[in-house]
């Protein structure tokens, strides 16, 4: 992975973590990217915390180093801890969290891997589990998390090791 960045974050300090990096380049887009943002966190049936179970599970997948040290806080907020974090490995079946939280992880594995994969019993098992509008929603979560990781890994500028855990707020 390259540390170099390839496009450099914008020169503006608004304050906003999206408008002032490279992204924030193409102001045209800025605007419904936060406002989509804001509804995927806000305003879904699924709580936050299993939001960002989804897009912590991506951003190994993927691994982006900033996407991995960033929690937010409204998932904090909502009850995911440290502990529940460290469950998100390649074995996450063997671990402690619940149902839900295990099929939340495999829903996003089999959405970034091969989402014409999923079998028939894990269909069912995720329509038990899950309302129509909730799986919509955390396709549009896992959808909206990958888009930005990897865009912001193929732009360039990650860090080769990992980074300090960081608690931010959805931005504005």
């Amino acid at each position: 992975m390259s540390n170099q960045p390839r496009v450099s974050a914008n020169l503006s300090k608004t304050g906003n973590v999206v408008r002032d990096s490279a992204l924030g380049l193409v102001t045209e887009t800025v605007d419904p990217y936060l406002r989509f943002n804001h509804a995927i966190w806000h305003n879904g049936p699924l709580t936050a915390a299993e939001v960002e179970l989804a897009r912590l599970r991506n951003a190994r997948k993927v691994n982006c180093v900033f996407c991995k040290a960033v929690r937010y806080d409204i998932a904090i907020e909502a009850g995911l801890d440290e502990a529940k974090v460290e469950q998100i490995t390649d074995d996450f079946d063997q671990s402690e969290l619940s149902q839900r939280e295990k099929l939340i992880l495999v829903y996003t594995d089999y959405y970034l891997q091969q989402p014409t994969a999923m079998t028939t019993e894990f269909k069912q098992r995720l329509t038990e589990e899950f309302s129509a509008a909730e799986i919509v929603h955390l396709s549009l979560a896992i959808m909206l998390c990958n888009c930005f990781s990897r865009c912001a890994v193929s732009l360039g500028g990650m860090p080769e090791e990992d980074l300090p855990r960081m608690q931010i707020s959805v931005p504005e």
